[in-house]
């Protein structure tokens, strides 16, 4: 089964996907989008699904350190839910917590310039929130 995994802000979204097994995570690119004016990149997103042959999306879900669902987390779940309206394809959630500033570690430690990092530090903590979607939910 292959699975898209998306980091879902507010002027970007992550977009990662499986091997066609399921296994491991491969980062693929950042859509633009723009939460206040409602738009979502979806044909984007359409076209990635398509191109991959997607059957599942990652969404990563930013729970709050006290493990609490707050306005960010619920936008995650917004988007989910339009994107489960638009592909009618199975949405699950993954604990993001951290995943951001692991991704940002994991550039720094590279020594990756603060300049590239902006540039990929979505689509790597779209690559983390897949990945530890499928190491906990093997195929």
């Amino acid at each position: 089964m292959r699975y898209m995994g998306l980091d879902v802000g507010s002027k970007t979204v992550g977009v990662a996907v499986s091997d066609p097994f399921g296994w491991t995570a491969q980062g693929v690119e950042i859509i633009p989008i723009d939460e206040e004016m409602e738009q979502f990149g979806l044909e984007r997103l359409g076209e990635l699904v398509a191109e991959y042959k997607v059957e599942a999306f990652v969404l990563g879900l930013p729970k709050n350190m006290n493990n609490t669902i707050g306005p960010r987390a619920e936008a995650s779940q917004r988007y989910g839910q339009l994107i489960l309206d638009q592909f009618d394809i199975p949405v699950f959630y993954q604990d993001e917590r951290l995943t951001t500033v692991q991704a940002e570690r994991m550039l720094i430690a590279n020594d990756v310039s603060r300049k590239k990092r902006k540039k990929v530090i979505d689509k790597l903590a779209a690559v983390l929130i897949l990945q530890n979607y499928l190491d906990t939910h093997p195929s």
